[in-house]
This record gives C-alpha cells, structure tokens and sequence, in this order.
C-alpha cells in the first residue's frame, strides 16, 4: 500500500520505524507497567528516537514521499519522534555544516572542542555548538516568515502538533512523559548532533576525500540508515541513504585515507574516548 507512494522503496523502513515509536509510545501510556520494566523501555524509545533523528536528517535531504503533502505530514510525525521541529534542520546542517564543513562558518565544527580529556569533546559537543545553532534557527525562521512564507507555515505546522503531542502525553501521566518522551527526545538532539564529532573530529573539511570518518558496518548501517557512509553523503547530499554504499566504494573507499574508512563503530569509540582515548588527527 505505501510503497507507490514513496521515491524509495528502501523508505519502508524509515516509515516502520517511525511507526514502531508510536506504537511504543501508545503502548506505555496505555498499559499500566512494572517499574522493572520502565529502563529497558526506555532504551529502546531512546534508541528509536535517535534512529528518527537519522530519519530526519534523510529527510532533508531526500523527501521520502511523492507527493508534497504526504511529505508535510510525515515531517510532523518525526518531530514528534525526535523532539525537534523538522524544518528546524535545515538552517544549521544544510546551510551551514554541508556548505562549510569544519570551517569557520560550520556551527559544527569540532575544533571549538578543546577538552584534554577527549570523552569531554564527545560529551559536551551538543552543548557547546547547539546555543548558536538555536540563534541561527530563531534569525532564519524570521526571515523566512516573509522570504518563504511556504516554509514557515510547514515550520509553524510542526510546532503546533509537537507541543500539542506534548500537552495529550503530560496529561495523560505526568512521570511517564518525563521519562519516555522527553528524555529520549533529549538523547536523540545530543546524539544526532554528537555524531557530528564522531564524523568530523581529526579530519580535513577542505580535503576531496579525507573530509569524514565513514563506518561501513552493516549491522550499525542497518539501524542508522547508512549513516556510516559520511563522506559520500557530503559529496553527494541529495543522493538517497539507500544508494550510500555502491557509492561510497566506487567513488570514495579507492581515495580515501585508511583511517577514515572504518568497519566498527563501536571499537573506534573506545579507542577514541576510553582507552588510550587521546584525540587526534586521521594521519596520527
């Protein structure tokens, strides 16, 4: 049924997991759970919020339906998975961190990181970079008002379901709010803009090839959407996820530093932030 509706049929997955999430979320407002349960619920929401957050950064990029108002409403739906207005991503990840990558005008850049523990970097990145992001977001959703006023209703279509969502959720139990919507909305911001410096940290933005840090992975490729194929999406940013491997080995694995092209997430995380944990660029 929904796969003539949409550019990619890989997006039935992206559809399925935005799914999932509300029918989590109406499961544990609806039943009446064991506290023994309320942890793992939790990663697992949290989870499912951060893989939406990956969804809406797609999105950006790539719509995922046809039709434009199918694609409207989908955006309402993720801003409710991720806890962010989606449209809200454009001004600081497309205009800013993909036309300037880890140069001056890149709000994301990592080198405003200067920790010598370097967990502190990854920690405290989104709370570093994210206060002049929301300036940024504040002074273009202004001038969008009257330059693109289309943009600004589908903003102000996003915002007035999310805190609508928020209102029905608080209402119906209060602890249950706090724990399974805002909490895993807030791992799902530090997360999607905390891989940034995963992505980017030791590497050169102005390099043909050596501009990212790639995971090519297919377990955690499966979960994220072929995120782990960073530098080809910044190379081509409206090519869709589904198509991010093919490309990323003809076009970028021959080039690219050794260093850059790695397999696992989760062994470069340690290496990078537990032991020996010392920050450093891709040539050493």
């Amino acid at each position: 049924m929904l796969r003539p509706m949409l550019r990619y049929w890989a997006d039935l997955r992206s559809v399925a997991f935005v799914a999932t999430y509300y029918a989590l979320i109406v499961f544990v407002f609806a039943v009446d759970l064991p506290y023994w349960a309320w942890v793992p619920l939790l990663v697992v929401i949290s989870l499912l919020s951060f893989f939406t957050a990956v969804i809406t950064h797609n999105t950006v990029h790539t719509p995922v339906f046809k039709q434009r108002a199918l694609n409207s409403l989908f955006q309402v739906a993720l801003t409710n998975c991720y806890g962010h207005p989606v449209s809200m991503y454009v001004p600081g990840h497309n205009l800013s961190h993909h036309k300037y990558t880890q140069q001056p005008k890149d709000r994301m850049r990592t080198d405003k990181m200067r920790y010598g523990w370097n967990l502190l970097n990854q920690v405290l990145f989104s709370f570093t970079v994210g206060p002049a992001i929301f300036r940024d977001n504040a002074r273009f959703a202004k001038a969008m008002r009257t330059k693109n006023p289309k943009w600004f209703r589908q903003l102000v279509f996003e915002t007035v379901a999310y805190v609508a969502f928020l209102g029905v959720l608080l209402y119906l139990d209060w602890a249950k709010f706090l724990v399974f919507v805002m909490i895993p909305h807030q791992y799902a911001a530090w997360g999607i803009m905390g891989i940034n410096f995963v992505q980017h940290d030791g590497c050169d933005g102005e390099h043909p090839y050596n501009h990212s840090r790639n995971f090519t992975g297919r377990l955690v490729n499966w979960f994220t959407f072929n995120n782990g194929f960073h530098g080809i999406h910044h190379m081509h940013p409206g090519l869709h996820w589904s198509l991010l491997r093919e490309a990323h080995e003809e076009e970028l694995a021959p080039h690219i530093h050794p260093e850059l092209n790695r397999k696992a997430l989760l062994p470069y995380l340690i290496e990078a932030y537990v032991y020996p944990g010392k920050r450093k660029t891709y040539e050493g």
